[in-house]
């Protein structure tokens, strides 16, 4: 049987933006080994499943399709960033001025 994954994908390290992780994102897992590719080096499989993500704008909806295609599915939380909005000004005052 197939097994799919469904998360919220995190935030980018490349961006301070948070615009693609409110949605929801299936996965499928793939059983086929990867293997490193004897020319060039790379990882790669046969599976194409593995190449395959969707997205949907909520949970109930992932989870709806997983259900509808007959599909076991393994649901992993989001993980919640706390990062404290500061100014661009935080950045040339010092420390002991600021109370840190």
């Amino acid at each position: 049987m197939t097994t799919v994954r469904i998360y919220q994908p995190c935030q980018s390290a490349m961006q301070a933006g948070k615009g693609k992780t409110k949605e929801w994102r299936v996965e499928f897992e793939t059983r086929d080994p990867l293997k490193p590719d004897p020319l060039m080096g790379w990882v790669t499989s046969v599976d194409m499943k593995e190449e395959l993500q969707l997205s949907f704008l909520s949970l109930e909806k992932a989870i709806q399709y997983a259900k509808t295609k007959g599909f076991q599915y393994k649901i992993y939380n989001p993980t919640q960033s706390s990062a404290r909005p500061k100014t661009y000004g935080t950045n040339f005052t010092c420390a002991r001025m600021r109370g840190a």
